[in-house]
C-alpha cells in the first residue's frame, strides 16, 4: 500500500529565523509519527530542520533537489533525487505530494504553492510563521478558487488537519 506524502515547504537558509526552527522540527517529527514520507526540496533552513523532526521519529525522508549533483543534500534524506532542473523542481515536489504543509516562505515557496494550486494539492499554511504562509492562510490563491490554503495555528494542528483534509480526499 503506498504511503502517504507530505511535503514540506518553506524559507530556505536565506530567510529562515529561529521562530521556523521549532515549527519546522515539531512538523516533521508529527508526520513521520503519522507513518508518512516526509517530501522536501532537500536543502537547508525548513527543508533541513524538518527532516531532521522525521528522522528522530524513524521516519523515511525524501529529498528533491535543484541540482544534478545529489551531495547537495541536507544530510538527513534517506533518498535524494538529484533533478539538475533549478527551480523547475518546485513543480516536481508539488506533483510528487499528497498534501502540502507551508512554514514561512519566499516566492520559491509561492512557486510550489502555484504548482499545486493548480492541481488542487490540499494545502495548509501555519499562520504565525510570516512569509507566504502567513500571506495566503485562509486564502485562494487566485479568482478560481481551486483550493483554499488553510490555515493552522500550531505544528500539531496542520498536521491534523493535513491528515483530516486527505481523509475526505479518499
Amino acid at each position: 500500500m503506498k504511503k502517504t506524502q507530505i511535503l514540506v515547504i518553506g524559507h530556505n537558509d536565506n530567510g529562515f529565523l529561529p521562530l521556523h526552527e521549532k515549527i519546522s522540527y515539531e512538523v516533521g517529527y508529527l508526520i513521520a509519527k503519522r507513518g508518512a514520507v516526509l517530501l522536501t526540496g532537500g536543502m537547508g533552513g525548513v527543508m533541513r530542520v524538518a527532516s531532521c523532526g522525521a528522522k528522530d521519529a524513524n521516519g523515511i525522508v525524501v529529498g528533491i533537489i535543484p541540482p544534478k549533483d545529489a551531495s547537495a543534500a541536507n544530510d538527513f534524506c534517506d533518498i535524494v533525487i538529484p533533478t539538475g532542473l533549478g527551480l523547475m523542481r518546485d513543480f516536481v515536489n508539488a506533483y510528487a505530494a499528497d498534501g502540502i504543509i507551508i512554514i514561512g516562505g519566499g516566492v520559491g515557496t509561492l512557486s510550489e504553492m502555484c504548482a499545486a494550486y493548480m492541481h488542487n494539492k490540499p494545502m495548509v499554511a501555519i499562520r504565525n510563521s510570516g512569509g507566504m504562509a502567513e500571506r495566503y492562510a485562509d486564502k485562494y490563491l487566485d479568482h478560481r478558487k481551486h483550493i483554499i490554503v488553510a490555515g493552522a495555528d500550531s505544528p500539531s494542528e496542520s498536521v491534523d488537519m493535513l491528515f483530516r483534509i486527505l481523509g475526505e480526499c479518499s
